[in-house]
């Protein structure tokens, strides 16, 4: 069967890119050109044509070719290069839906083809999708990593390395009358104490992968019309929370993505800290301590020109987050000092807000740093890193002499899972989840 689909973006455009891939890709392009040879690694000039109606689709075109195995898909592949108005498109479409064993494609399904095909495995399948999907250039950096291979071989690595002391094991259960001998089990132990060591320090990454690829949560939380939803709208540059004079105005969280110089952000502006004048007041403040609690940066708002502050808000200053102290436009000199980062700031008239902007990316750039060569970008990578621990640990605190079995069998499962993270092992169940995400024609 063969698929097919759109994989540009939706017309009008100067040029649209339609895929084909499968065993019948070249006869299909014959039927809709007059071409009857096609060049591989050359651009083919041709006109597509509606023979049915004889009419012609698009009477200057691009056709590349690309033969099985050395295509994206490992199959058959072409792409064909069209004027991209919605018309061309649409007739195009039409026209492949009517070709034999042609179906149009499903989301991912060409990357998954890939991976079926041996042409790459799970974890790059899953950078391509950051890739596609990346907003900020932190986002397209570490998708760019991963696409490269550079997890994929550190994983590969140490799936190899846990292969070769099984095989040790084994040994020794196939031929139990000999001795495996002393030197080579402790080779093996120690080897597998390494593995222990690397898989450990790669969890111990604040999550900073995952960060990136999701957005780092960035909470505007303090006084009641300090100016938080005013900031909001500021950093987003358009209109997200209502703002007014009234107190109490946000009363639930209100979130936005924002790029902030190259970085990913969630930004959340929660409702004015006080003492609660009713229940929906008092769920909206718990929500907003809620919010503080879990973000990975606070930026807490005060009326500079307040004569107190509320001790709830003094409560969430510390070293991690970053102390707004706004309306500087009515009270020009500091008011309150924090043993904190302090930034006096006018959101009305945008004072200093490109302070607080390169503050914000500083504190994110110190606190997720990473440097492991495989970065977790999935909780799907971090759950089967654990499980591969947990069977190393079980393995370690056995005596491997006496209950070699059921050792082989704990390397065989942290093999099983460590193999499943790059697609070696088990990977059926995943592929669905993996290539949902992914646009139609990729």
């Amino acid at each position: 069967m063969n698929i097919y689909a759109l994989s540009s973006g939706k017309g009008p455009s100067g040029i649209a890119i339609i895929r084909i891939s499968g065993k019948d890709a070249l006869q299909v392009c014959k039927n809709l050109t007059q071409l009857k040879e096609l060049k591989s690694n050359e651009i083919n000039y041709c006109k597509f044509y509606d023979r049915k109606n004889n009419n012609i689709i698009d009477p200057e075109a691009l056709l590349l070719w690309f033969p099985a195995p050395n295509s994206y898909t490992g199959d058959d592949l072409a792409e064909f290069q069209v004027h991209g108005s919605n018309a061309v498109i649409n007739s195009l479409l039409k026209i492949l839906s009517e070709q034999d064993n042609c179906r149009l494609a499903e989301p991912g399904e060409f990357t998954k083809v890939a991976f079926q095909n041996d042409k790459i495995d799970l974890l790059k399948a899953e950078s391509i999708g950051d890739l596609i999907h990346a907003e900020t250039e932190l986002q397209r950096d570490q998708a760019v990593k991963l696409v490269q291979g550079n997890a994929s071989n550190y994983y590969n690595d140490l799936r190899e390395k846990l292969i070769k002391s099984l095989s040790y094991i084994e040994a020794k259960i196939d031929f139990a009358e000999d001795d495996l001998p002393e030197k080579v089990l402790k080779e093996v132990q120690n080897s597998i104490k390494d593995i222990h060591q690397d898989i450990k320090k790669i969890l111990e990454d604040n999550k900073v992968g995952e960060k990136i690829r999701d957005g780092f949560k960035v909470s505007i939380t303090g006084e009641v019309n300090a100016g938080k939803s005013s900031l909001l709208n500021l950093l987003s540059k358009r209109e997200v929370a209502i703002v007014s004079e009234e107190e109490g105005t946000t009363r639930d969280v209100i979130e936005t993505f924002l790029n902030i110089d190259g970085y990913p952000v969630i930004l959340a502006d929660t409702a004015g800290i006080r003492e609660a004048k009713n229940e929906v007041e008092k769920k909206g403040i718990s929500l907003a301590l809620g919010k503080s609690k879990e973000a990975d940066l606070n930026i807490i708002v005060i009326d500079n020109s307040s004569k107190t502050i509320n001790n709830k808000i003094k409560d969430l200053v510390n070293n991690d987050s970053i102390v707004l102290l706004n309306k500087s436009d009515i009270k020009e000199n500091q008011n309150h000092k924090f043993d904190a980062d302090t930034i006096l700031v006018s959101v009305k008239n945008n004072k200093n807000i490109d302070i607080l902007i390169k503050k914000i990316k500083e504190k994110l750039s110190k606190k997720f740093t990473s440097n492991n060569s495989a970065l977790i970008t999935r909780e799907r990578h971090r759950v089967k890193l654990n499980d591969c621990l947990k069977e190393i640990d079980k393995f370690l605190k056995k005596d491997q002499n006496k209950d070699i079995e059921l050792a082989a069998e704990d390397l065989r499962m942290a093999t099983r899972h460590l193999g499943s993270i790059v697609g070696k092992v088990d990977v059926e169940e995943i592929l669905g989840s993996i290539f949902k995400d992914f646009c139609i024609g990729k």
